[in-house]
């Protein structure tokens, strides 16, 4: 089918001059549109991967994957503890365990409250389940074991408390006495580091030592626990049923999706409807594709006609016309792909540079995940984007290039 001739006179139509200048600027309108749908779809992928990168490695480095809790009194703390630890690490999936405790405080500064989610860690250990020291100096890390008086701030919390290192803050814990009545105990706190790993929990989230929040909660009221990494994160459900079945009763297993799991699904399901959005935008340049090649094939009746009566056979001519679609769709693939990757490498500097320009910020930790555009561009999505875009653009030459065949010669001379 595609002969010689057929590439030779395909690839002189699709560079030539048109009689027409209405067939030429839809030509050109349909190779724009197909550069700017498959630039777009790049883009945005690339967007959503690096939310969905952000997510993994980041916020699910900071937060537990799995919590081992336990509710109420615990007289056998440690030798609980100790046993249970024990059984956690039978499990293949599980890397590494540390134990914490968590309470909900009021920070105070004068007249600022906020409120926070206090994690008691274990220094030492806590190195082995969470990227902390990503963000925080070691020494203000190990502070946390050797004073118990030190607190660690996320950037936006101390913003708003408008505290800085080495600054005092009081944490107020409320405690339920056994007549019922709110009780609350403060404890004043000095900051050894304030973190800013560039997510939501820089909003709400400090770090004191597990001692010191075990002290500011009765027996009955703690919630202490293990804390695990696991080697597949997205096997975190599964793993967590498995440990609970052998933990003690009065002991629950929770993984990452019962906090973070909707942030995740919604994430995905954004990357999905999007790229189905942008997918319908390549589809229009291929019909606009249709529409200039239908036009040329009317612009070309004469010269169909010539080359029908020298000998040129219709699948001959088909041939000709699908070459000159595919040339018209290769050249926006090909431009497409340059811009999105070229956009998709500057674009978190792009916008950096917007923010300082105008002093806006256009993600904010109070709303988003976080709080700058991540980007993680992948070779895998560049092809598939690339191929999918030619490969309905070769489609789409079909129906027009198979008129050209049915051109009769007689009929196309007569006019001419």
């Amino acid at each position: 089918m595609f002969k010689p001739y057929a590439l030779f006179i395909g690839l002189r139509y699709a560079g030539s001059k048109r009689r027409s200048q209405l067939v030429s600027f839809i030509s050109l309108v349909s190779m724009v549109g197909m550069a700017v749908g498959v630039a777009l779809l790049i883009l945005v992928l690339s967007v959503m991967n690096g939310f969905d990168r952000e997510m993994r490695t980041r916020i699910l480095g900071l937060v537990p994957q799995i919590n081992v809790i336990a509710y109420g009194d615990t007289d056998n703390a440690e030798q609980d503890w100790q046993h249970i630890r024990k059984t956690l690490l039978y499990h293949p999936e599980v890397k590494a365990i540390a134990p914490f405790a968590q309470l909900n405080a009021m920070l105070l500064k004068g007249t600022k409250v906020e409120g926070a989610l206090i994690y008691g860690i274990d220094p030492q250990q806590e190195k082995n389940v969470s990227i902390i020291t990503d963000y925080v100096k070691a020494e203000a890390l190990a502070s946390l074991e050797s004073d118990s008086r030190q607190i660690l701030l996320g950037a936006a919390l101390a913003s708003r408390l408008g505290v800085a290192i080495d600054g005092v803050v009081n944490m107020m814990v409320p405690q339920e006495n056994t007549s019922g009545a709110i009780s609350p105990r403060f404890i004043q706190l000095t900051i050894a580091d304030i973190f800013d790993t560039g997510t939501e929990l820089d909003q709400s989230v400090a770090l004191i030592a597990i001692e010191t929040a075990l002290s500011l909660m009765p027996p009955e009221q703690r919630r202490q626990g293990m804390r695990i990494t696991v080697r597949d994160t997205f096997q975190a459900p599964r793993v967590a049923w498995e440990l609970e079945q052998n933990i003690p009763y009065g002991y629950i297993a929770r993984d990452w999706t019962r906090s973070h799991g909707n942030l995740y699904s919604a994430i995905q399901l954004s990357k999905q409807l999007v790229g189905l959005m942008l997918l319908t935008i390549i589809a229009v340049a291929a019909f606009n594709i249709v529409s200039a090649l239908v036009m040329v094939v009317t612009d070309k009746r004469g010269d169909i006609a010539i080359l029908r009566t020298a000998g040129a056979s219709p699948a001959g001519i088909m041939a000709i016309f699908m070459v000159q679609g595919t040339v018209i769709a290769l050249i926006g693939t090909a431009a497409g792909t340059a811009l999105g990757v070229a956009l998709s490498l500057t674009i978190t500097d792009i916008v950096a540079i917007l923010e300082q320009l105008f002093q806006i910020q256009f993600l904010n930790s109070d709303v988003y995940p976080i709080d700058y555009l991540p980007v993680d561009l992948r070779l895998h999505d560049v092809l598939i984007i690339g191929g999918t875009a030619c490969v309905i653009s070769v489609l789409a030459t079909i129906y027009p290039a198979w008129r050209a065949s049915r051109v009769l010669p007689a009929e196309a001379l007569r006019h001419q």
